[in-house]
Parts: structure tokens; sequence; C-alpha cells
């Protein structure tokens, strides 16, 4: 008898448990939105997924981390207090959801909001190896180490770049290099590009080049005078010894300099001894 009681108390326990940890819609963070008005959501980091329950509310992603939001019709079909949708919004490291509750009043609508801390429920992101804050903690250490390559670099148009170093983390190779500028012109970057391509190329026909979008950049600047520095994140890669890693830096027309950064691949596998260095933690 005692031990169907104990059992019948688990059981209660147990239940309770499940239906607190279930979340419903009365339980959501709510948010007023109206059609005469944009709904901007901040998130504190990088957002990966957005789920609009209903196609009652438009929504798209202009930056990495922010998500705007505009229901399609107005107060001819909506009225005050409607539940329009639930947005969830899923980043590298939680989810949070609100529900979207139509208003007829302008005053009332939500123009910007900043996800809180206490909103958010923690969530291990299977497509997330390493957060972006853990790349830029990491990063800065890569910026912090004494370099080790002295021999890796390029000279052109009175400019030079050169490997400093190359660490390893996780899935991630953390690439620091550096420029120098000679000429008192202005470098003003259009764009770093990273490619594995052909160590020797004779004809441009025959060569073969893909190219690699990195996980992370340190910095962004628009361009430099006379130094520049930073550290690119790129996901772990092999490739043959006829092949280098290169990183190509373009300046914006009309000048148009470009100088390219070669890595061979001994270099890059250099890296893994480096690896519980970085991983260190202060």
């Amino acid at each position: 008898m005692k031990i169907k009681i104990l059992i019948a108390f688990v059981l209660c326990i147990a239940s309770s448990y499940l239906l607190g940890a279930q979340e419903t819609a009365s339980g959501l963070e709510l948010l007023t939105v109206n059609d005469q008005v944009t709904t901007v959501i901040t998130a504190t980091e990088p957002i990966r997924f957005v789920d609009i329950s209903t196609d009652k509310v438009a929504g798209d992603q202009p930056l990495s981390n922010t998500v705007r939001l505009k229901p399609k019709e107005g107060a001819d079909v909506n009225a005050d207090g409607n539940i329009l949708a639930v947005v969830t919004i899923i980043t590298e490291r939680y989810r949070v959801q609100y529900g979207l509750i139509y208003t007829t009043r302008l005053s009332e609508a939500v123009t910007e909001k900043t996800v809180l801390h206490s909103e958010v429920i923690p969530y291990n992101n299977p497509a997330v190896s390493m957060s972006t804050e853990e790349m830029s903690r990491f990063a800065w250490k890569v910026w912090n180490s004494p370099t080790r390559y002295r021999n890796v670099g390029a000279r052109k148009h009175h400019m030079g770049i050169r490997l400093n170093n190359i660490y390893t983390a996780g899935e991630y190779f953390f690439i620091d290099f550096s420029m120098e500028n000679r000429t008192n012109i202005r470098f003003d970057i259009d764009q770093i590009r990273v490619k594995v391509e052909d160590k020797r190329q004779t004809r441009a026909a025959n060569s073969q080049s893909i190219e690699l979008t990195p996980a992370f950049m340190l910095h962004n600047p628009s361009g430099f005078l006379h130094g520049y520095r930073n550290v690119l994140v790129l996901r772990k890669l092999t490739f043959p010894n006829d092949k280098v890693l290169s990183i190509e830096v373009s300046e914006k027309q009309v000048s148009g300099r470009t100088i390219t950064l070669s890595i061979d691949y001994e270099d890059v596998l250099y890296a893994d001894s480096f690896s519980k260095t970085l991983l260190v933690e202060d």
C-alpha cells in the first residue's frame, strides 16, 4: 500500500513538472502592432531562424540580429486585441517568442523592441558549434598573441601583406594577417575575398578557384592610411599541396589596387600545435 502511495505521489510531481515546463500563448510577451507601423525586434546576438505562425504579418531580416514585422491588413479587417501571430526567434544560444496583438491606435504600436535577458530561453542550437561571441573572444586571443610567421607574405604597389598567426579552435581556423601601405594614398577597402586556388596558374582557362565565406571577421574597417590588421575565421578545410589558401584585399575604384596573401597547406597544418594554447581560459 505504501509503495502504491509513493508511486502515485511521484507521478503527481512528474505531471506537475511537465505541465509547468509547457508554454502556452497566454504566457507570451505581447507586442502591439499596427499596419501603419514597422515593428523592429533587435536580438543581442545573430539570429539564425525566424518563424511567423500566420501569413497575417509580413517580416524580413535586414540585419543579422534584426527582424522587421508589419501586419498586412488594417482596421477594416482587424479589431483591437486580435492576436495576429506568434513570432519565434532562434539565435545562436537562445530562443524567444512574442505574441503580436493588433491595435488601431498608432501611439500604442511598438516601433522598437530589444530582446531582454529575462525573456529568453536557453537553446543549444545544433547548427552552431561556436557562437559569434566565442569567435570574437578567441580572435582577440589571436590578436594579442606574438607573431609566429615571419616569411609568409607579398609586396605589390608599394604595399605589403603578411601572415602573423594561424590558430585552430573547435571546427574553425583563425587567420591573423596585416597590411602595410608605404604610400600616402589611403587604401579604401572594397572587399576581402578568401579562396582556395591553384598554386601555379599557367592559363586562366585551366585555373580552378573555390571561394570561401568567412564565418567571422574581427574588424570591418572601410579603409586605412598606413597600417591594417584583421583576424578572419574560416571553417576548417583541407586542400592538396598544389593549391594555396589566398586572402585577396581589393581597393575601391578608380585606383583598384589589389594585393593577395597566399598561404601554403603546410602553414595551415602548423596551426594545430597552437589549439591548446588558444583554448586556455583567462
